[in-house]
């Protein structure tokens, strides 16, 4: 596996004639959990969308393991070991457990590798994946990413229609997926329990990176965080390291 990951840099996305993400650069190393937060209409959906070939980047490049992708049709993106969790539950909704993670299996891989990871899954094997709880068909949507084999995994908000106390119990799941040696990037609302598991932390809003700090840093400057979601001025270096974030002051 390469020890370079995912690098996007100075990417630009286009969503009909308005530009929504604009110049962002990040790297996504492997066997590490990048948390990629912001408000929503901040561009994250767009910009893993423009990573994963759903739309064209505009400008910039992608490369994974030093290999320019972004101008390769989706499925071809996917042979170089992207995968992408995309928002929703992206099942087949009338296939078995099973039978969902046989469509994902590549390169050697195995279903039954799937069930030693996701144990909670074994004993709903033969059911219809319509049946499985909200938090049991985002498992199964991990589980058919990892069977893919990827070197690099886009998580979009792996959360949503989930009560906190399910997406507690996904995330080890996505801090698993990292320590296999896959470079994650993980879309998360709820921002304390994706620094939990992050190594290292971007905030976007309207369309450009404002902070890019260590998860775990961030998560003891709030005030930082805040004012980034709130505001769309770039956070300079003196209020990062005091954590007070003076220098965007968020509205009450």
């Amino acid at each position: 596996m390469s020890a370079e990951g995912l690098h996007v840099e100075d990417v630009k996305v286009k969503r009909g004639e308005l530009e929504v993400v604009h110049g962002v650069t990040l790297k996504v190393p492997p066997g590490k959990v990048t948390v990629l937060l912001g408000a929503n209409g901040a561009g994250k959906t767009s910009l893993l969308d423009a990573i994963a070939g759903v739309i064209p980047v505009d400008a910039g490049t992608v490369a994974i393991g030093g290999t320019p992708i972004h101008q390769l049709r989706r499925q071809h993106r996917s042979k170089q070991g992207l995968a992408y969790v995309e928002q929703g539950r992206t099942i087949f909704p009338d296939l078995t457990v099973e039978e969902n993670l046989a469509v994902a299996v590549q390169r050697g891989g195995t279903v039954d590798e799937a069930f030693e990871l996701f144990p909670e899954l074994t004993p709903r094997r033969k059911v219809e994946s319509q049946m499985l709880s909200g938090g049991e068909q985002q498992m199964l949507v991990l589980a058919r990413a990892l069977v893919s084999r990827p070197t690099v995994l886009l998580i979009d908000e792996l959360s949503q229609g989930l009560a906190p106390v399910i997406v507690r119990r996904l995330m080890p799941y996505v801090e698993l997926a990292a320590e296999t040696g896959i470079a994650v990037l993980l879309v998360e609302q709820f921002a304390p329990l994706a620094l939990a598991i992050g190594d290292r932390a971007y905030v976007m809003n309207v369309g450009r990176v404002v902070i890019e700090e260590p998860a775990k840093e961030l998560v003891e400057k709030p005030e930082l965080l805040r004012a980034a979601y709130l505001t769309g001025e770039p956070i300079d270096a003196d209020a990062r390291r005091n954590g007070n974030g003076n220098a965007t002051p968020a509205p009450a």
